[in-house]
């Protein structure tokens, strides 16, 4: 009788422990059953910056796994061709004909508030966030609007403010709205990065899905670079050596010279490239790869501050202009998809995309709704390999403003459509330019201007951009 007490005691310890474990189990399978999301923003990396686009003077390895492993994007853009707008448009997934910013302003005007933000949508659908690097849309030491912990974030830690960041050797640093004093000599790039590290650490650990926004600064200038690698490049690159590189933000930095820009560009594209191999390792290592998308892309094209030399390093590949240009070398970004197991390894698409479909594919992959003010479609369909589910847009639509110049850019499947200096309210016009039509299909260069051949495409066009001007 004894030994039937104990064995219905340990039979009932057995079942306990077979349904407990069951219950872990399935709490375990409903967090993995929502991916986790790491988006790395390069500032202003050129669509020929990385070998996998091209690049023949130095090697991208870690990055160029991203897209060995994962999906490659031929025909993606940036929400505008400089910096805040951009990152608006990313934010709340309008196209620059409806977002509240379509240029640098000294003022960063705060995101609104009503709207819901892409940090947002991740945060309703049980997510962790955090964003480590460069906000560009406010002071992240103030209160109110501007800051990413009113948007979203449940952690930031980057630069105080958009003009600060021209700086890798700032005095002063933002943890959670506070200001956090740096040594000299301190790299801060470094510093951003252990905090995404950690980040993703700790939330693997907790067992909490999350969104991981790294904005980070490279290759935008001042071009400051690790001393071991950019003295690498500059034995490399000797001819270059009496070339002095400034970007001045005023007395709240250490650093404000650089000997031999030129060489300083490699070295700090390939540090953020050592720096993908870790994420990845980090999250081979957790077991959590198989349920994390990494997505790697660039605000605008490339850029010429700071003693940079995008002609010699071919930064913008075949593409013409640059970062502030409405041509393709301002806006295609390089966009790199990795998923494993969901996205097939090495495939490449030229699904034409853009940052205001960000917010449309979080929303469908997390299954919520997509917020109302959201301009974009989503690619999740594309990254899952479900070409014939894939919608397209109309159109694409760029608007760029810098002072007393508006620039816009419209794509209606290969055709783009662009004008310079166009101006609506103005009543002489010499002020606008005439309409330049390409054929990307065959002109990826925009060299060929074909606008009087098609008047029809034109027209259609120019019903789009009126409708936004």
């Amino acid at each position: 009788m004894l030994q039937n007490k104990k064995g219905i005691r340990l039979l009932t310890v057995l079942i306990l422990m077979l349904l407990s474990f069951v219950e872990i189990n399935s709490q375990n399978k409903n967090n993995t059953s929502k991916p986790n999301v790491i988006y790395i923003l390069a500032d202003d990396l050129g669509y020929g910056d990385l070998s996998c686009y091209g690049q023949e003077k130095f090697k991208t390895p870690n990055i160029d796994k991203l897209a060995e492993k994962g999906m490659k994007f031929t025909d993606h853009y940036s929400g505008n061709s400089v910096c805040s707008p951009s990152r608006a448009v990313l934010m709340t997934g309008q196209h620059p004909g409806n977002v509240y910013i379509t240029g640098n302003s000294k003022e960063e005007p705060p995101l609104d508030s009503e709207m819901i933000v892409l940090p947002e949508v991740f945060k309703n659908a049980g997510y962790a966030t955090g964003a480590y690097g460069k906000w560009g849309l406010g002071y992240t030491n103030e209160a109110g609007d501007r800051n990413p912990l009113n948007n979203g974030f449940d952690e930031f830690y980057g630069w105080k403010t958009q003009s600060e960041a021209h700086t890798y050797y700032p005095k002063v640093m933002v943890h959670n709205g506070e200001e956090v004093v740096m040594e000299e000599g301190t790299y801060v790039h470094d510093k951003i990065m252990d905090k995404a590290f950690n980040f993703i650490k700790t939330n693997a650990a907790a067992n909490k899905p999350f969104f991981c926004y790294i904005p980070t600064a490279i290759p935008h200038a001042a071009m400051h670079a690790p001393k071991k690698l950019h003295d690498k490049w500059r034995k490399k690159l000797p001819q270059f050596e009496e070339k002095i590189g400034k970007y001045t933000i005023g007395k709240n930095q250490y650093v404000k010279e650089v000997i031999n820009p030129v060489a300083a560009f490699p070295a700090m594209v390939q540090h953020l490239d050592s720096q993908v191999g870790e994420i990845m390792t980090i999250l081979e290592d957790l077991g959590i790869d198989d349920n994390t998308i990494i997505i790697f892309t660039s605000d605008n094209g490339a850029h010429h501050e700071g003693g940079h030399d995008p002609n010699f390093w071919n930064s913008n590949g075949n593409l013409k202009g640059g970062k502030r240009d409405v041509y393709e070398g301002g806006i295609r970004a390089p966009m790199l998809a990795y998923w494993p197991g969901k996205i097939k390894a090495g495939s490449v698409t030229n699904h034409p995309s853009a940052f205001w479909d960000v917010m449309a594919t979080a929303s469908e992959l997390t299954n919520q709704p997509i917020p109302e003010q959201c301009d974009g479609i989503s690619f999740l369909p594309t990254l899952l390999g479900k070409k014939s589910k894939q919608k397209k847009a109309d159109y694409l639509y760029w608007k760029f403003t810098n002072w007393q110049t508006t620039k816009v850019a419209v794509r209606i499947g290969d055709y783009k459509g662009v004008l310079i200096n166009y101006n609506k309210t103005s009543k002489s016009p010499e002020h606008v330019t005439p309409f330049e039509l390409y054929d990307l299909s065959k002109d990826l260069g925009e060299e060929n201007n074909m606008a009087s051949e098609n008047p029809k495409m034109v027209a259609k066009m120019m019903k789009v951009i009126k409708q936004y001007n």
